[in-house]
This record gives C-alpha cells, sequence and structure tokens, in this order.
C-alpha cells in the first residue's frame, strides 16, 4: 500500500468535512424546507466527518477488496465515533446537536440503526468511490496550490474553532 504525504490527508479531510456539512445541510433543507448551518463550527465543515474519513481510510485500506467488511467496520466504528461525540458534546455544552431518541434501536438517542447503516454505506462510498476520484485530482494539483489551499483552510478552521468554543453554533434546528 503506498502511503500518501501529509497534505493529501489534510485536504482530504477538509473535502470530507465539507461534504458531511452539505449532506447535513441538505437533509435538513429538504425534511424541513429551509437551510440551517448544521454542527458546532460557523463554516462549511463538519470536523466529525472529515476526522472519521480519515481514520476510516486508513483502518480501511487493506480491505478495500472486501466490501462486507468494508460496510461492517464502517457501521461499527462511525456508530461509537458517533455515539461517544455525542455524548462529550451534550456534557461539554450541555446540548444535543442530533438526538435520536424517537428512532428504532438507538442507544441514548446518539446512535441508532438507520444512522449505522447509513455509516456503512458512507463506508462503501468513501473507499470505493470518493477516495479514488479523490486521489485522482489531488496529483493533478501542483504542490505549491495544495500547500496554499492547506494555509487558507486551516487559517480559517483555527479561527472557526477559536471562535465556536466560546459561541457555539446551536439553537433551533441546530441542536435539541
Amino acid at each position: 500500500m503506498k502511503r500518501e504525504s501529509f497534505d493529501y490527508y489534510v485536504l482530504l479531510f477538509f473535502l470530507v468535512s465539507c461534504l458531511g456539512w452539505i449532506w447535513e445541510v441538505g437533509i435538513y433543507l429538504v425534511r424541513e424546507g429551509k437551510f440551517v448551518n448544521r454542527g458546532i463550527l460557523s463554516g462549511p465543515w463538519l470536523p466529525i466527518y472529515g476526522a472519521g474519513a480519515l481514520f476510516l481510510y486508513l483502518l480501511l485500506r487493506p480491505f478495500k477488496r472486501r466490501p462486507l467488511s468494508v460496510f461492517l467496520i464502517s457501521m461499527t466504528v462511525c456508530s461509537l465515533l458517533e455515539y461517544l461525540t455525542g455524548f462529550f458534546l451534550e456534557r461539554a455544552w450541555g446540548v444535543r446537536w442530533w438526538d435520536y431518541s424517537g428512532m428504532f434501536l438507538n442507544l441514548g438517542g446518539h446512535v441508532c440503526l438507520v444512522s449505522s447503516l447509513l455509516f456503512g454505506f458512507g463506508g462503501l462510498f468513501l473507499v470505493f468511490v470518493l477516495i479514488p476520484v479523490y486521489s485522482g485530482l489531488y496529483h493533478k494539483i501542483p504542490e505549491k496550490g495544495r500547500l496554499a489551499a492547506i494555509l487558507i483552510l486551516l487559517g480559517l478552521f483555527v479561527m472557526d474553532a477559536a471562535h465556536s468554543a466560546d459561541f457555539p453554533n446551536i439553537g433551533r434546528g441546530i441542536t435539541y
């Protein structure tokens, strides 16, 4: 297995963080008919998606020829990550950013069967669609362009995280 450079992982983190934000905003837009900036941060990213994708990418590389293993590992690892994140966020800020209490087979309202199954399919999408497309595009971007993008994204992200530590994105449609 080929190892990638550090910037590969940083840009993958931001790509999936932004795609996760689009996914969450899209779900709410379809379900409620209005735009809501989802997540604890103000910017168009959900770092839990980026961190989860990086972890899954590294974990699932040996299984990329075994789709059932990719599905089951993704489902299990992401469900655990979502549960622990929901638990931590609720304890740290005293609010919930999601609540599956009314869903079938939920665990403390932090995770449920439907979300776990979606995580499994998300892992399949990550390994068999997103990573191959991303890798092809990444290698076409000049190194200086990648470095500039990383510096800009990291600067914006750090400012957003610092601001959101004191003023988390909470409110109607975001927290329960």
